[in-house]
């Protein structure tokens, strides 16, 4: 871990025991209803986990849910100061989440024998093995090279990985087997897809042929990557209205999950990430705008970190926004880590305004 963060929170939320035994509660309704008392997040850390290691029974998205739960962990670890309305904010949309209004659960996969709600389940326990993590790296492995479903697959094994390295008690033979389960679900699936307009509507992103120069930033290292990330938040138009490949949301946080994987260790794997990375920039970037036939985007009078973005009851509404209004804090936070331009890491945090 190169990162001082890493290191402080490790030590702030560990001291609490390492044997998995001890931290896994009695029952899901039980902890969840005991909520209250878990004041430094450590248990949406658990039950992010153990929905990551399910969400295959669902399908490749249902990841989504897991993935938020530990954002919001490690977002109160970023932000100590939040203040009271804004982790109130964080946690009802985990709580939500984890009650089954998230659009990226069962939602999703109506066959599926589980609820939302049994994803976070405690899983059997299991003696912790922390060879294990790499598995997860290996299984990534197979689908880096290309973008997919808007790096997700990046996204959702970046934060188990991370979780897994800062606490390996979790890293058992159950939640490892089935965080594996889910990157299979990628291999072989399209970048996602894009909306061109009424004409040709929704293209999936493996059909469309990028002209070669289409003024795309190039980059091929992790600062670069995170300044052409922070350099797109800043120059955007709310008049300009893209619909697909995840949006600007998913370009920040595919980009924060690479930068984590980085720290975590595995730098080859990044590095063959961050070129996947440009490609979905640059499909993002071949997106028409559609404000004509869409609208103007909906924009927000403040950011996340404001009481009043939570309280002002301005916030446009977007039940997607459950799943990725706390990574996208959490992953705006990392990316500008590698980033040494305080003015520009302001300037794109106030344009986050546009995306939630």
């Amino acid at each position: 871990m190169r990162r001082r963060r890493f290191l402080s929170l490790t030590a702030s939320v560990s001291a609490g025991g390492a044997i998995v035994g001890t931290l896994l509660p009695t029952t899901f309704a039980d902890d969840l209803a005991d909520e209250e008392a878990d004041t430094d997040g450590r248990r949406y850390l658990e039950w992010g986990l153990n929905a990551l290691a399910r969400a295959h029974h669902l399908s490749s998205m249902a990841g989504h849910l897991g993935a938020s739960l530990i954002a919001g962990y490690y977002v109160m670890g970023q932000h100590p100061n939040l203040g009271p309305q804004v982790e109130e904010g964080i946690r009802d949309d985990l709580r939500r989440v984890m009650r089954g209004e998230s659009v990226f659960g069962k939602r999703m996969s109506r066959k599926a024998k589980l609820t939302d709600a049994e994803l976070f389940e405690p899983l059997p326990k299991q003696s912790a093995d922390e060879t294990l993590i790499d598995g997860i790296a290996e299984a990534l492995e197979k689908s880096i090279d290309q973008p997919r479903q808007s790096g997700h697959n990046v996204i959702f094994a970046s934060f188990a990985i991370r979780a897994l390295k800062e606490h390996p008690e979790y890293a058992t033979p159950a939640i490892i087997d089935g965080i594996r389960k889910l990157m299979t679900l990628f291999e072989g699936q399209t970048p996602g897809s894009g909306y061109y307009g009424k004409q040709k509507g929704r293209i999936h992103g493996h059909k469309i042929q990028l002209a070669e120069n289409d003024n795309a930033p190039m980059y091929d290292d992790i600062p670069a990557m995170a300044s052409a990330v922070l350099d797109e938040a800043i120059g955007q138009d709310p008049s300009v209205h893209r619909v697909g490949y995840g949006g600007l949301v998913h370009i920040i946080n595919h980009a924060a999950a690479i930068a984590d994987l980085d720290d975590c260790g595995y730098d080859e794997l990044a590095s063959r990430a961050v070129r996947s990375h440009r490609q979905h920039l640059r499909l993002w970037r071949s997106l028409p705008n559609v404000a004509d036939e869409k609208g103007p985007l909906q924009v927000s009078n403040f950011t996340p970190n404001n009481p009043a973005y939570w309280t002002s009851g301005d916030v446009p509404y977007d039940r997607a926004l459950l799943t990725h209004r706390v990574k996208t804090m959490f992953g705006f936070h990392e990316l500008a880590e590698p980033v040494d331009y305080p003015d520009k890491e302001k300037a794109a945090y106030d344009t986050l305004r546009y995306l939630m």
